[in-house]
């Protein structure tokens, strides 16, 4: 084995979906930071984060440069696995506030308690994601926050990844498992080992692409601020959620994204959505993504990102259980 292999289930309205996912590395970050200071913890508790109170990681140093004298941020990283971008504690209301609603729409009524989140939480804690506004709640107009509650009761099995589909953004900077960041001049790439997604990110000052075409990551232009990448993310589709939770998007969703570099072992994500469509305001979001330190597989080989199959409608247990009163099947020719 190459790693160490877990089993998880994502229960979503009915619908089933096994995978096979590595287990993260130690020394992960615990929760996100609330004012830009990032650090490695340890100790978080959801999937895809750190687990259990190991020995104290020495301070991280500065992060490395490259030649042209930007931060070098490459190497493996392990985001946090993010389900839910709104806090699930609260949903029954209490204590919500308006989420910063200003004139026009009125602010959307807090969302009701939901049971079927709670089987899809794993990974979905560890701190309040939304910075801004305050409450950590999507600040939706009445009608939006209608809807993204139609989707949770009535129509989870068309969350996009149980069907295969990628994580457009900001969700790609959550996904499980990883990723693996590559710098060229020009460019910012990011290989992620859920349903092995590519985003490459121009930094060359190139202009947007036609409004009219549309893509699962949209089309991200990149630029320098000192050391943080600022990366404006126009034309997405409307195929993907912020999350597994029914928070949707429409086309006119825009995405101002900041990759600020902490430390060596850092980099703190932040990113402000805009749509004039959904919402009654800006909001932000911001997480940590913590350095992967493993070296090694289990094998002994150098650390590598391991190949990702998502197959739609998956039924692989009927063909290796045998049926009830009947002998074992038939798998892969071998009787």
């Amino acid at each position: 084995m190459k790693k160490s292999l877990l089993l998880g289930f994502v229960v979503a309205a009915g619908v089933t979906v096994a995978f096979v996912a590595p287990t993260p590395s130690a020394g992960q970050d615990g929760a996100p930071p609330q004012d830009g200071k990032a650090g490695a913890k340890g100790g978080g508790k959801g999937f895809g984060r750190g687990g259990g109170k190991g020995a104290p990681q020495p301070p991280a140093g500065p992060m490395p440069r490259l030649p042209d004298g930007h931060p070098d941020m490459q190497g493996f990283w392990t985001p946090p696995a993010i389900t839910d971008i709104e806090p699930a504690a609260g949903r029954g209301g209490a204590g919500r506030g308006p989420g910063g609603a200003k004139g026009g729409d009125a602010p959307a009524p807090p969302p009701p308690a939901n049971p079927n989140l709670a089987a899809t939480g794993f990974g979905g804690g560890g701190g309040q994601r939304i910075v801004d506004p305050p409450d950590g709640h999507i600040p939706y107009k009445p009608e939006a926050r209608a809807k993204q509650q139609d989707i949770v009761n009535n129509h989870m099995a068309d969350e996009p990844e149980l069907h295969c589909y990628q994580s457009g953004v900001p969700h790609s900077e959550s996904n499980q498992f990883g990723m693996q960041i590559i710098q060229t001049p020009g460019y910012f790439v990011q290989l992620s080992e859920f349903m092995h997604t590519v985003r490459v990110i121009p930094t060359d000052g190139r202009k947007h692409i036609d409004p009219k075409i549309r893509l699962f990551q949209g089309d991200p232009v990149g630029h320098w601020e000192g050391d943080t990448l600022v990366v404006d993310t126009t034309n997405q589709n409307t195929k993907t959620w912020f999350d597994t939770s029914g928070n949707f998007k429409t086309e006119a969703l825009h995405v101002t994204e900041k990759f600020i570099p902490q430390d060596a072992n850092t980099i703190v994500y932040e990113a402000t959505i805009e749509d004039p469509d959904l919402y009654t305001r800006p909001w932000t979001a911001r997480w940590n993504i913590p350095r992967n330190r493993q070296t090694t597989m289990s094998d002994g080989h150098p650390y590598e990102q391991m190949e990702f199959a998502c197959l739609e409608g998956n039924e692989d247990l009927e063909h290796y259980t045998q049926d009830k009163g009947g002998k074992a099947k038939q798998v892969l020719g071998k009787k």
